[in-house]
C-alpha cells in the first residue's frame, strides 16, 4: 500500500471510513427470506450478528434480557449503575433530567459510588433467570479488581472492553492484567477491545480471545478524536483485523477468532458495511439508544462521559425512534437507516446474492466516488 507524504518527515498511510466504501452488487439475487444471519462464538449461537454495547444508557437487566429473547446478546456494564445502586433508576432519571453545563462534573460524583461485589451477583442472577445468554463487561483495570465476583455469579460470555486494549500493558503503579492467564481461568469465551490494528488484533488473538472488538473510541458519544488526537477509521480498522484473525487461523492451525466491529455504526448501512468488511458481528451503542425500551430514555453515554480525571466523551440526546424489535425487524416509518436495522442487512445481502454472513465478507467493494447519500 502506497504510503501518502505529509511531509518531508513523516508519511501516512490511508485508512478509510464506512462513509468512504460501498458495497458492490453481484451477478446473482436471492430472495430475502432465505438470508440468514445466524451466527455463534464457541457454543453460543444467535440468531443475529448484534451484541448490545456495555453501556448504562444501551443495556439494563431488562434490556439484556429482550435482546437475548429478540436472538442478539445484550452485554451488562459491571462498572456501571446497576452494580452501584440498588435503585440504579433513580440515577437514570438524574442524568437525563441534567443540565448540560453540569452534566459531567455531576456524572462523575454519580459514578464516583463503589461498584458493589453483592450487586454484580444479584444483576448477573436476574439476567440468567430468564434463561438468555449471561454477558458481562468490565475494563481491563476493573477485571483485575472484580474479577473473583464475575466468576462466582457465573457468565456464558465475557466481555474485556475499553478504549483501546492491549495484550502488553505497562505499569509501573500496579501489577497489570495477564489476559493470557486470565482468559486461561475464566473458562468462558472471552471477547477483548478495542484493537485498531493488524498487529494488536493479532497479539490479542495470542491471548486466547475468542472474540476482538474493532474500534476505538469512535461511538456517537466520544470526543477522543478531540481530546487524545486517536482515531481509527473503521473500514481499514475492521480489514486489518479481519486480515490478523485470517495469519492467526493458520498460525495457530485452525483457531478461528471473532471480528466484532464496536463503533461508527450509527445506520443499517454501516452494519452492512461492517460485514463486507470482514466483521462476524457488530456491537451496538447509540444506535440502540434510540430503542423505546433503552435505559437512556433518548440520551446516550459511555464510560468515557464520567471519567474521573480526563472526560473524553459526551452525554448525547438520540431520541427515542421505535420500539425494540421494531428497531431491529422493522417495519419502519423511516428511509434513513435507523430502524429495521436486520431487514436492510438481510436485504443489502439477498440484493448482492449472498446467504449468509461468512459469504457475505467475501463481497466487492469500491471506494464510493462521492459525498453524501
Amino acid at each position: 500500500m502506497t504510503d501518502i507524504e505529509i511531509g518531508r518527515a513523516k508519511r501516512a498511510r490511508r485508512a478509510y471510513s464506512f462513509d468512504d466504501i460501498a458495497v458492490v452488487p453481484s451477478r446473482r439475487t436471492r430472495d430475502p427470506e432465505v438470508v440468514s444471519l445466524g451466527w455463534s462464538i464457541d457454543a453460543l449461537k444467535f440468531d443475529i450478528p448484534v451484541i448490545a454495547a456495555p453501556m448504562d444508557s444501551v443495556v439494563s437487566p431488562e434490556t439484556a434480557i429482550a435482546i437475548g429473547r429478540l436472538g442478539g446478546l445484550g452485554v451488562l456494564d459491571l462498572e456501571g449503575l446497576w452494580t452501584r445502586y440498588e435503585d440504579a433508576a433513580a440515577q437514570l432519571e438524574r442524568i437525563r433530567e441534567l443540565d448540560e453545563a453540569d452534566a459531567t462534573a455531576e456524572m462523575q460524583r454519580i459514578y464516583a459510588e463503589p461498584i458493589k461485589p453483592e450487586l454484580i451477583s444479584a444483576r448477573l442472577a436476574e439476567i440468567r433467570a430468564a434463561g438468555v445468554p449471561v454477558a458481562a463487561a468490565l475494563s481491563p483495570q476493573r477485571t483485575q479488581e472484580h474479577h473473583e465476583a464475575v466468576v462466582d455469579a457465573g457468565v456464558d460470555l465475557f466481555v474485556i472492553r475499553g478504549t483501546t486494549v492491549s495484550a502488553e500493558h505497562v505499569s509501573k503503579s500496579s501489577e497489570p492484567l495477564n489476559l493470557k492467564k486470565f482468559i486461561y481461568e475464566l473458562d468462558v469465551p472471552v471477547i477483548v477491545g478495542g484493537a485498531a490494528t493488524y498487529t494488536a488484533a493479532l497479539h490479542l488473538m495470542r491471548t486466547g480471545a475468542a472474540g476482538v472488538l474493532v474500534g476505538f473510541g469512535g461511538g456517537a458519544a466520544s470526543t477522543t478524536r478531540l481530546s487524545l488526537g486517536i482515531h481509527a477509521p473503521m473500514a481499514t480498522a475492521v480489514s486489518d483485523v479481519a486480515a490478523a484473525r485470517r495469519d492467526y487461523l493458520d498460525e495457530s492451525g485452525g483457531r478461528y477468532v471473532h471480528v466484532i466491529a464496536d463503533g461508527g455504526l450509527g445506520t443499517s448501512g454501516d452494519i452492512v458495511k461492517a460485514v463486507a468488511m470482514g466483521a462476524d458481528a457488530v456491537m451496538l451503542g447509540s444506535t440502540l439508544a434510540r430503542a423505546d425500551e433503552a435505559p437512556g430514555g433518548g440520551w446516550h453515554w459511555g464510560a468515557e462521559a464520567h471519567h474521573p480525571e480526563l472526560p473524553r466523551g459526551n452525554r448525547v440526546h438520540v431520541g427515542q425512534l421505535a420500539p425494540l424489535e421494531q428497531l431491529l425487524f422493522g417495519p419502519s416509518a423511516h428511509a434513513d437507516g435507523r430502524v429495521n436495522l436486520m431487514g436492510a442487512l438481510r436485504r443489502s445481502m439477498a440484493t448482492t446474492g449472498y446467504s449468509d454472513l461468512k459469504e457475505f465478507q467475501r463481497v466487492d467493494v469500491v471506494v464510493a466516488p462521492y459525498q453524501g447519500h
